[in-house]
């Protein structure tokens, strides 16, 4: 019955986007006619089919997506627009699958370069912090080459950002828009200091130990006529308590609607000196949007039975509840962006050189009111059975940046048998900042299901205060030569290059506790009107008349929560591309890769040579430590038929490795899954052979088809697993024996003109499946050894309608995308694998162009209004509201 209702709003959705695109005007005066074709001819070439040119070049099968594109379905940043890309899917709106593979098989770089990523939790960067309006280009290779890292898995991505212009543009852009979910949600007080001092210090002056006696002895305090030692220390540790920042407000209002704004202006110069061309651009860009969601989490009991209840309404309800524990929560998200680019360069005759300065921030504050009960939990409370449930108010502030600095050249030598040499030197620093990180704990009371009051319970970690810092420098440069060779009936082109990556990476954690020391409940609110602010209880007034304590939670050695990273690549290839009779081109070549990385858990607790010798042994080194050097191989065979056709074999040898803090034992919160989740020493790389073959076929007027098979072998594959605890999920990883990717995928491009004039429709079916053996002996208690790969679906489908009015005037596209269910984290202990289910992606955009210079879009994303849901058992354990968000843009460019 939901599938039937889905495909109804899909079909509604079609027909309607379709009547509003064919009633558009047209002009049908004939001269004006003859103009409008070409005009429609350009723009519908320019979306969909003037990026055809360069991936029929390509030697190795690859994927384009060019500026206008972008454009045309409405995506704000790099990570929305690649799920329009044949066999990509997108996880939590930022991370891209290719070909179903999860986003460590993935890698991306920008035009050519590294880049360090400012996420907490991978290596891969967040693709949602590149705003579309600085791409110039999206290239996605599927086929392995020996110029490519070796870090290849299902294919490789790279984000060209746009250049300096021919002549002077300049260009703005405003917009706004609203979530159907937003029309109200929590803000609060956010506080934006971070750590105190005060915390720092006491750190360093009581090495980590705020307990009472510890400070007695550290400040060898004596007893006085009017306090006791212990009334002082106690004095000390409120006093830290009180630099914390507790006057945090929630309330509860209509919120901001989206608002966004682009502008750029550049220009080029001839100069007389050399007779050169320089080119100069300015970009920037601001946005801001507000989500609010209600979601659901849940554990599922390890044997529900077939009749048990997913609703906790009545009592009985929760004696035979399907869950150990159940959250409902309210979330107020806003994320506000901010990216800048420069770009200065030269161009003579064949020679160009160019800077680029680039610099993205991406900050993210959310609120999280949740409610969890426990009908099964080692402490069992519900609303409608024991009259309780336990009550979290979380607010996070999240700052990331990533800074790139970037010299390219281009030169060919005319003279000298046409060589040609590309190089690039870039430097680049990812930065993250969690100055906010706070969690209120209390328990709800109720009176037949009614709120009576909040109260906090007598025991430790009753409030915590994290604070965390992440820095990521990356030095990137590589170079490369081609001598072009031409003999009769044969050309060829060899090719010699170095690559050079230098990677740092240090992050710092600090938790603090405030520990309810009277062992005693005290109540902290009794009117619900007031419950959304329960987090100001912790008045200067409270904390001097109760013992409500500090403590430093950092773990002792040799556990951690800090870790340093460091990692360094040193790579040379030989590759070779040689066309024989137009017709054969064989492409392929060697690369030699030295890669050493080391990570090492550490903390803030060293403060001695004993513990500074538990962190930094031997042993622990050596446990962080991957020293890896290979050879990888990559052969290309393609046949060039002069009808327009073209068939594609290739064959690649890649690695995939793991993440930095995958190979230590540090616990880290995965916003991905929202599951704490923990690294793996001695952790494996992952050795892919890939094998891929396409048929191409591309005729005159714009219309293009492919079909292409792809088979991946892995060994060692690195897969997430489960673990259980009393009140949620954690996670670790594990090496599986084998694995194993295939499946089928085609892509087109069709002018439907004879049907109606200006349509035209695009799209890509990916059909593939997997299935990876992980060791019973190192999978613990796993359900299902052999199972489908993690983040890997069955299906992805994407699909566009187009229309463009013969009078210029009017631009639309429908564009649908779903994938098919997919493993979020492989279950254990009876439980079945959690899978996130599809998701079916409606949305519409409409462009109008009142003149040569401006035009307003209008777009709808979400139009079916689904929601994202993740099933254990067939049982909702994870369920988010996306809501409809509807938007209209204006831009002019001079």
């Amino acid at each position: 019955m939901n599938t039937q209702m889905k495909l109804k709003k899909i079909a509604l959705a079609v027909s309607s986007a379709m009547v509003v695109g064919v009633s558009m005007p047209s002009i049908a005066a004939e001269e004006q006619a003859i103009e409008e074709v070409v005009a429609v001819g350009t723009r519908l070439q320019g979306s969909a089919a003037a990026v055809i040119e360069e991936r029929k070049n390509q030697a190795f099968v690859a994927d384009i997506m060019g500026a206008e594109q972008l454009s045309r379905t409405g995506d704000s940043d790099a990570a929305s627009a690649l799920r329009r890309v044949t066999g990509l899917t997108l996880v939590d709106g930022k991370f891209v699958y290719v070909r179903g593979l999860g986003e460590r098989y993935s890698s991306a770089r920008l035009n050519g370069a590294s880049v360090p990523s400012p996420d907490l939790t991978r290596n891969v960067v967040p693709l949602d912090i590149f705003p579309s309006s600085i791409i110039e280009s999206l290239a996605v290779q599927k086929a392995y080459s020996p110029s490519m890292p070796a870090a290849f898995g299902g294919g490789n991505i790279d984000i060209r950002t746009k250049s300096v212009p021919t002549e002077f543009t300049a260009g703005i852009e405003v917009g706004v828009g609203m979530n159907s979910n937003s029309d109200e949600g929590y803000i609060y007080s956010r506080p934006s200091n971070g750590q105190p001092a005060a915390l720092h210090s006491a750190v360093l002056r009581y090495k980590g130990d705020f307990s009472l006696s510890a400070i007695v002895d550290r400040d060898f305090i004596q007893n006085t006529e009017t306090q006791t030692r212990a009334e002082q220390a106690a004095a000390i540790n409120k006093a830290l308590v009180l630099s914390l920042p507790r006057d945090i407000k929630v309330k509860k209002e209509s919120l901001d609607p989206n608002f966004d704004i682009k502008a750029n202006i550049g220009n080029s110069f001839d100069e007389d000196y050399f007779g050169g061309t320089i080119g100069v651009m300015l970009a920037g860009a601001y946005d801001s949007d507000w989500s609010y969601s209600e979601r659901k989490t849940g554990v599922t009991d390890d044997a529900p039975s077939d009749d048990c209840s997913t609703s906790l309404a009545t009592e009985a309800d929760s004696k035979n509840s399907c869950y150990v524990t159940f959250k409902d929560s309210k979330v107020t998200t806003e994320n506000e962006r901010i990216s800048g680019v420069f770009n200065l360069g030269y161009k003579l005759d064949q020679q160009s050189v160019h800077y680029s300065k680039i610099y993205l921030q991406d900050n993210e504050d959310e609120v999280n009111l949740s409610v969890l009960q426990s009908p099964n939990g080692s402490t069992v409370r519900t609303i409608a059975g024991t009259g309780q449930a336990q009550r979290s108010h979380r607010f996070n502030y999240e700052e990331r940046t990533l800074d790139v600095d970037q010299f390219i050249g281009q030169h060919t030598f005319l003279d000298y048998w046409g060589i040609g040499a590309d190089w690039q030197y870039t430097e680049s620093k990812a930065e993250t900042r969690i100055p906010t990180n706070i969690e209120y704990k209390f328990i709800d009371q109720f009176k037949n299901g009614t709120y009576d009051t909040s109260i906090v319970t007598g025991d430790d970690n009753r409030a915590n205060f994290a604070f965390t810092d992440m820095v990521d420098n990356v030095k990137s440069y590589s170079g490369n030569v081609t001598l072009p060779l031409t003999f009769e009936n044969l050309e060829v082109t060899l090719k010699a290059g170095y690559d050079f990556l230098d990677r740092a990476r240090v992050y710092n954690t600090s938790n603090f506790a405030i520990n309810n020391d009277t062992g005693i409940p005290v109540p902290v609110n009794s009117d619900v009107e007031n419950i959304n602010n329960l987090t100001t209880y912790l008045s200067d007034e409270f904390v001097n008349s109760n013992d409500f304590f500090i403590a430093f939670n950092e773990p002792t050695a040799p556990s951690a929560d800090d870790y340093t990273a460091a990692q360094k690549i040193d790579a040379g290839y030989l590759e070779f591309d040689v066309f024989f009779d137009n017709a054969w081109r064989v492409s392929g070549g060697l690369r030699y890769e030295d890669f050493k990385q080391v990570t090492i858990g550490t903390s803030s607790l060293i403060f001695d040579k004993i513990t500074q010798g538990i962190y930094y042994s031997e042993e622990r080194i050596k446990e962080g430590t991957v020293n890896q050097d290979d050879v990888f191989s990559s052969l290309a065979l393609t046949y060039l038929a002069e009808n327009n056709y073209q068939v594609r074999f290739s064959y690649g040898e890649t690695t995939v490795r793991p993440d930095l803090r995958e190979l230590v034992a540090v616990a880290y919160f995965d916003p991905l899954t929202d599951i704490k989740t923990f690294g793996t020493p001695g952790l494996k790389s992952s050795e892919l052979k890939n094998y891929d073959a396409r048929f191409e076929y591309y005729m005159d007027n714009g219309d293009n088809f492919s079909v292409g098979a792809f088979y991946k072998d892995i060994a060692n594959p690195i897969e997430t697993v489960l673990r259980v605890g009393d009140e949620d999920y954690s996670a670790s990883f594990v090496n599986g024996i084998d694995g194993e990717v295939y499946g089928v995928e085609a892509e087109w491009l069709h002018d439907l003109s004879y049907a109606a004039s200006g349509l035209f429709t695009s799209g890509n079916i990916t059909l593939s499946d997997s299935e990876v053996s992980i060791d019973p002996a190192f999978a613990g208690n796993l359900t299902n050894p052999t199972k489908r790969m993690t983040g890997h679906s069955k299906y992805v489908v994407n699909l566009q309608m187009g229309f463009d009015s013969a009078d210029g005037q009017h631009s639309g596209s429908i564009v649908y995308n779903v994938f098919g269910e997919r493993i979020l984290a492989s279950g254990i202990g009876g439980r079945q694998d959690a899978f996130e289910q599809p998701f079916h992606s409606l949305d519409l955009v409409y462009t109008w162009y009142p003149d040569f210079n401006s035009k307003v879009k209008f777009k709808v994303k979400n139009l079916l209004g689904e929601d994202q849901e993740v099933t254990q058992s067939d049982l909702i354990v994870r369920q988010k509201e996306a809501g409809t968000t509807v938007s209209v843009n204006y831009s002019y460019e001079f």
